[in-house]
């Protein structure tokens, strides 16, 4: 699985990107914070998903009571129920929604069109594509025992349990923490009713010396302060959250992703290329198996063509199978039996071995008759075959016979003695 690069992209006034790759199962930091333009960080993040997170400055959050209903109904249900917490004209402003949670609330995020399209324009011409877009502080982590307060520069932002966090620009950090109603107000009417809070404070070293003094003189307005370096800036904090919180991601409804193959195909175009080699050689292997079997198709037609010439000379070959069981029935049809035909052969056998004819060049057996086409150096060779024929109990007739450069060719007709037959 890819890695997961974190990626803030520059606020208002901002020229720096900041991102930090995380493992994509734990959100464990893999490496350390980076900052750059986009582009030095679209190069970091070519091989891995991409979470950006917004400037919250920028976008509300908010956890409304919708009724129930699908995405579509609570999408229309959404900017009525936020209507008097918003200054700008409805039709201007995106609305993205995440799942209901435990409490029955239904976490929202609200951010200007035109900021949305500036922001994926940007990505864009860095070449970036983002898997998700998150508001900054809907990451920073639910802590169920304390408030959770987080200062970068002149931001506060604030997560009470259970509750959407927020963030407000006030100088000093007092006046931001009593604006936030961490601490008791002093301009308010009765400042000790405020019930102290304990509270955790992430901050980075730099802002750390700057508001130290500060903040050491606060402490007795808390039940209880715990203070948090981020040595290493925010992300490794907000990656914690990352699989576990309920951040809304603001690439929905029209600013959805519709093309992800870019993403898929990097993080498995390796799979690909393997799935391809091994269909490849798959293909390769079953090609060579066809022509193979093609070849051994070919060499047994042969055998065959051969076979069947010297069984049946001067026949066209059409069905070889079926004409040599329609020639094995004929014999059988002749009243002999393969009997007479099998005693015929040994018979000749017998006489070629005595007689030495040069060859036989062709037979046929039908009506208890054996044609044969035989070769002998001479004539009077034919006589002694006839003779020895004879003595076996068969007569042979020479039908014709002519001279050939290997002495003379004769056609005989060879029968079964009377006693011979059936």
């Amino acid at each position: 699985m890819p890695p997961t690069v974190l990626l803030r992209i520059p606020a208002a006034g901002q020229a720096d990107a900041e991102w930090l790759t995380v493992d994509a199962g734990s959100g464990a930091p893999a490496g350390e914070t980076r900052h750059g333009p986009l582009a030095l960080a679209a190069a970091a993040a070519k091989e891995a998903k991409v979470v950006v997170l917004a400037p919250a400055t920028q976008v509300l959050l908010a956890a409304p009571e919708l009724p129930p209903g699908g995405s579509a109904k609570l999408a229309r249900a959404v900017p009525f129920a936020l209507e008097e917490h918003l200054t700008e004209d409805i039709d201007q402003l995106f609305f993205a929604v995440g799942g209901r949670n435990a409490r029955g609330a239904t976490p929202v995020a609200v951010v200007a069109r035109t900021t949305m399209q500036e922001w994926l324009a940007q990505l864009a011409s860095a070449g970036i594509e983002p898997a998700a877009i998150h508001a900054d502080i809907s990451l920073l982590p639910d802590n169920p025992g304390q408030t959770v307060l987080w200062l970068e520069g002149g931001r506060l932002a604030v997560r009470r349990p259970g509750a959407v966090p927020f963030a407000i620009e006030v100088a000093p950090i007092s006046d931001a923490l009593a604006i936030a109603g961490v601490i008791a107000d002093p301009d308010s009417a009765d400042p000790a009713s405020k019930v102290p809070e304990s509270a955790i404070l992430y901050v980075t070293p730099d802002d750390w010396g700057r508001i130290q003094e500060e903040i050491e003189g606060l402490i007795g307005k808390f039940e209880a302060l715990r203070i948090q370096l981020l040595p290493d800036g925010a992300l490794p904090l907000l990656a914690r959250a990352l699989h576990t919180g309920d951040a809304v991601n603001l690439l929905q409804g029209e600013f959805a992703r519709t093309a992800q193959y870019g993403s898929r195909w990097r993080e498995w175009r390796v799979a690909a290329f393997l799935a391809l080699a091994l269909l490849g050689a798959h293909i390769t292997a079953q090609s060579i198996e066809i022509h193979r079997a093609r070849q051994q198709t070919a060499e047994l037609d042969r055998q065959i063509a051969r076979i069947f010439a010297s069984a049946m000379p001067g026949a066209a070959v059409e069905d070889p199978r079926r004409q040599m069981q329609s020639q094995l029935a004929l014999i059988r049809r002749t009243g002999a039996g393969p009997q007479l035909f099998l005693h015929m052969m040994q018979a000749i056998s017998r006489a070629v071995a005595g007689v030495h004819i040069t060859g036989i060049d062709a037979l046929s057996f039908h009506e208890q008759t054996l044609d044969m086409k035989v070769t002998a150096a001479q004539v009077d060779l034919l006589a002694g075959f006839a003779k020895e024929l004879a003595q076996q109990g068969f007569t042979t007739a020479i039908q014709s016979s002519t001279p050939v450069p290997a002495g003379v060719e004769a056609h005989l007709q060879i029968r079964a003695a009377a006693a011979l037959r059936p």
